[in-house]
């Protein structure tokens, strides 16, 4: 039992490095990428006290070198992902009993070190593996997976603060127990924070998680346990095993002791995963928490009174920073006739400054590579279309080369079809369609907005009339979780702006806030009488 009710630190967003020429931070990062470019890492599993190799291996390649190999990592048979499992089982009794403080000292000191000594070896390999800018690797595998620990530990301790009222000669109180089983932790290639979070999150509240990290993301998956290793986790608490999906997910869906899933990645395949568990649910002994966080095909609509600069610059940053490979990135976008010209030259001008797609070593370089070869030909086969179609045109880039890097230039689609392929379609890379409507359309064109996609994730408006922020804000509220008003719609910052959709866009449970770590909780209620009655009758008896 813990002695004392603890304050936590209070947890403040890490500053963002600038890696500005000649500072130490840019030195340290090229240092540390060269190393890794150079040196063949080797990733095991992790499965309780053990690192298993086994043998049965797949290549690590960067996306902007593909020919490059960088390492590899190690796969699991059913086997091994069953003794994961057993790892999480035999973990838990132990990690679920201690103090609450403890956890948190545990995650606290794992932000140190990611702040400190690991920072350049995490973001250096979040440039290799997922081919980020060092600034995009800066403000997600450092800032954010930082911001992430701390915050989550601050709110860790409010949850346990939050208690209900006691009425006279009782007491009530609550426990926010750990789940009943263990936790399904699925992440995705394009954010190293989110992949070190949805475990992470879990485990913090005293959680057992198995954790399979997206296999274009292992390489700085390796860094994240170094990271939680050296942080003091103790063995077995988070289990990371790689492999065959179709066999780990099965092998883990089929188990009476699954109790949650935490998974961020595609529609298709939550919605996949959901109707397995629907399909077990006799077998498990609580009912499965689920949380996703999918797609999204997110919009920025303009209103004649937005600055064109500024409209200009929330397309070209929200649609291609990191290859458009977030899933906020801004992929449809509704220009005003009577501003779109304007907008729309700008839009080019700024493309036109980019270096041409190629590696994040080059700090020049505003652009890498999408993240594998299936995302290269997707793209190739939209671009193409849009190039054949008589509906669409491309309006500026539309190249793409693979023969070093999948490297897909910026584009911009302009379509006289507000119902578009690419208007609705999620596309997952530097391709955004623009739609340009009359400006005394303004309000059918919201309600198109809200109509054409299948997806709630992210959304923005930007126009200088209070009035017209007001309507499209109600007009709006159903199709975005996080809704930006005069800005782009990426960037959610943890502690400031929680993130998450709904629609086909996922359960909207709030990365980044105590709502998520709601999830991940049993509450008991325990009242306690001081003075126990001894007589069944009430007065009105007489």
């Amino acid at each position: 039992m813990g002695k004392g009710f603890f304050q936590v630190p209070t947890a403040i967003n890490e500053p963002i490095l600038s890696y500005a020429p000649g500072t130490p931070e840019r030195e340290n990062v090229l240092k540390q990428y060269k190393a890794f470019y150079n040196g063949k890492m080797e990733v095991p599993l992790y499965v309780g006290s053990q690192e298993i190799k086994t043998g049965t291996t797949e290549t690590m390649s960067p996306p902007h070198d593909h020919q490059h190999v960088v390492g590899h990592y190690h796969v699991a048979d059913k086997k091994i992902t069953q003794d994961a499992i057993d790892s999480c089982l035999a973990s838990r009794a132990a990690w679920a009993n201690l103090t609450w403080e403890q956890r948190a000292a545990i995650f606290l000191k794992a932000a140190e070190l990611i702040a400190g000594p690991y920072r350049a070896k995490i973001n250096a390999a979040t440039m290799i593996a997922q081919s980020k800018t060092i600034h995009q690797a800066e403000i997600d595998a450092a800032c954010e997976f930082i911001d992430f620990l701390r915050f989550n530990v601050e709110y860790m301790s409010q949850i346990y603060e939050e208690q209900p009222e006691s009425a006279a000669g009782i007491w009530n109180r609550v426990e926010y127990r750990p789940l009943e089983g263990f936790v399904y932790a699925i992440t995705p290639f394009n954010f190293t924070a989110i992949a070190g979070n949805l475990p992470a999150s879990a485990a913090m509240m005293g959680n057992v998680v198995l954790w399979k990290p997206s296999d274009s993301q292992v390489f700085s998956a390796k860094i994240i346990m170094d990271v939680f290793k050296e942080a003091g986790l103790p063995d077995g608490v988070i289990n990371m095993v790689m492999g065959d999906p179709v066999m780990i997910t099965e092998t883990v869906l089929s188990n009476a002791n699954f109790s949650g899933l935490h998974f961020t990645g595609s529609t298709h395949v939550f919605k996949e995963l959901w109707k397995q568990i629907g399909q077990n649910i006799h077998t498990y002994k609580t009912y499965p928490r689920i949380v996703g966080e999918t797609g999204g095909k997110d919009f920025i609509i303009a209103h004649p009174t937005a600055k064109p600069e500024q409209v200009a610059t929330a397309i070209v940053r929200g649609a291609f920073e990191f290859q458009g490979q977030k899933c906020s990135a801004a992929s449809r976008v509704y220009l005003p006739k009577s501003t779109s010209d304007a907008i729309l030259s700008l839009v080019k001008k700024d493309m036109e400054s980019f270096n041409p797609p190629g590696s994040p070593e080059d700090m020049s370089n505003f652009i890498t590579a999408v993240i594998h070869e299936a995302s290269f030909d997707k793209l190739a086969h939209y671009i193409d279309q849009a190039k054949a179609d008589e509906n669409a045109e491309i309006y500026a880039g539309g190249g793409y080369d693979k023969s070093k890097g999948y490297f897909i230039e910026p584009t911009v689609i302009l379509t006289k079809d507000p119902k578009y392929t690419t208007m609705y379609t999620e596309l997952f890379g530097p391709v955004v369609t623009i739609y340009v409507y009359n400006d005394q359309d303004w309000g059918k064109t919201l309600k198109l907005v809200d109509e054409t996609s299948e997806y709630a994730l992210t959304g923005a408006v930007l126009s200088r009339d209070r009035y017209a922020i007001d309507e499209a804000t109600k007009a709006l509220q159903n199709c975005a979780g996080n809704f930006y008003i005069n800005d782009k719609p990426t960037g959610a910052v943890v502690g400031q702006q929680p993130f998450g959709g709904a629609r086909a866009s996922g359960t909207n449970d709030k990365a980044g806030s105590a709502q998520n770590l709601l999830r991940w909780v049993s509450p008991r209620l325990i009242k306690e009488t001081f003075v126990t009655p001894e007589d069944y009758r009430y007065p009105f008896l007489g």
